[in-house]
């Protein structure tokens, strides 16, 4: 039997969420960041000072829309961007 490969459609296009500036208030960026990812104090210092640093990838559309919604309540800059089609071969 020969192997098939098949494309799964779905309605929501994945996003990431990309902190760009983690403005003034870094420690309440920390927080959220913190929030999000799951990730330690430590290390959501060290991601959130290394900008632009992807936080969440592979989320669906609301999802990222709240995360970057809490991100600039915090006083960051944050954008959703869409994650490009994969390059499939045509049949």
């Amino acid at each position: 039997m020969a192997d098939e490969h098949f494309l799964l459609v779905c309605d929501d296009v994945l996003h990431d969420v990309v902190l760009t500036d983690p403005g003034a208030r870094v420690m309440d960026v920390v927080q959220v960041v913190r929030r999000l990812t799951g990730l330690s104090l430590w290390r959501s210092k060290v991601l959130a000072t290394q900008v632009p640093a992807v936080l969440l990838a592979g989320v669906p559309e609301a999802d990222a829309a709240a995360a970057v919604s809490a991100l600039r309540d915090a006083g960051a800059r944050a954008e959703t961007r869409e994650r490009p089609e994969p390059d499939l071969p045509k049949h």
